[in-house]
């Protein structure tokens, strides 16, 4: 059977896996919510069961419709999902091996980097009474957060708009440059999209702390989407979960270590 050309695969079972995913993500978030950020939750005018019970649903829809129009616009520039697409469709898996080890090291270095940054910030002493145990187990599940649902945001959406916009202005082929300013642009707002939650956690407590914030996770946001370039939207997930692993796990054990 002939392979289907990329702009006429099916995506709408992947997107919706996809959707899926996010949604399973954002409520395991929940704990790590309630224990870091107790106030911005004591906000919200309803209760925690139908909240999540909204987000769930939002995440399904969000996840889904921006995980669809990123395989659309990103396929026909090499941006794609080519394991979980294999997976799902029962494809042919891809011809090129996966760099996993590489992408979750590539990801563990980064969240080092981040949690040496703010180990002795007296800044990052966050609004919790939880344990820095509690905080940890929390932040594991918090981890597939960000390695599935910011992923399908910055990455397999934005990243691909961007790459997209940017071949379209220049003729229909994207060159390499495109990606590099593609995945620095993705990373930047994938930083700035974590200001507000760090003001919340206490994590940054004046203007003087958002230029380092910007830099901490657009650092983790480079090297996520410079996989998803290079190897895949899987390996950019990975990326993600490992350095989120090592700012939510390791970093709270740390920072008991050191009190």
């Amino acid at each position: 059977m002939p392979a289907v050309p990329a702009l006429s695969r099916p995506r709408l079972k992947l997107a919706f896996v996809l959707g899926l995913a996010s949604a399973a993500a954002a409520l395991a978030l929940f704990p790590y919510l309630v224990a870091a950020m107790p106030r911005l939750i004591a906000k919200v005018p309803m209760r925690l069961p139908a909240l999540m019970a909204l987000q769930a649903v939002q995440s399904t829809t969000l996840g889904t419709v921006l995980g669809w129009l990123g395989l659309w616009l990103g396929e026909r520039h090499g941006l794609g999902a080519p394991w979980l697409r294999a997976w799902i469709y029962r494809e042919p898996s891809p011809p090129r091996p996966g760099k996993w080890l590489a992408a979750a090291l590539l990801g563990a270095v980064a969240g080092l980097i981040v949690v040496a940054a703010t180990l002795h910030d007296p800044g990052t002493a966050q609004a919790s009474t939880a344990t820095p145990l509690d905080l940890a187990w929390r932040g594991a599940l918090a981890s597939f957060y960000g390695g599935i649902a910011e992923e399908i945001l910055c990455r397999l959406f934005m990243m691909s708009l961007l790459v997209w916009l940017l071949a379209r202005v220049a003729g229909g082929m994207a060159r390499p440059w495109m990606f590099v300013v593609s995945l620095f642009i993705a990373a930047l707002l994938f930083g700035a999209g974590h200001l507000p939650a760090a003001f919340s956690a206490g994590i940054a407590s004046s203007a003087a702390d958002i230029p380092a914030l910007l830099l901490l996770n657009m650092l983790v946001g480079a090297a996520a989407g410079w996989m998803f370039w290079k190897h895949g939207f899987e390996h950019a997930m990975v990326v993600h979960f490992s350095s989120d692993l090592i700012i939510h796990v390791a970093g709270p054990l740390a920072q008991s270590g050191l009190a």
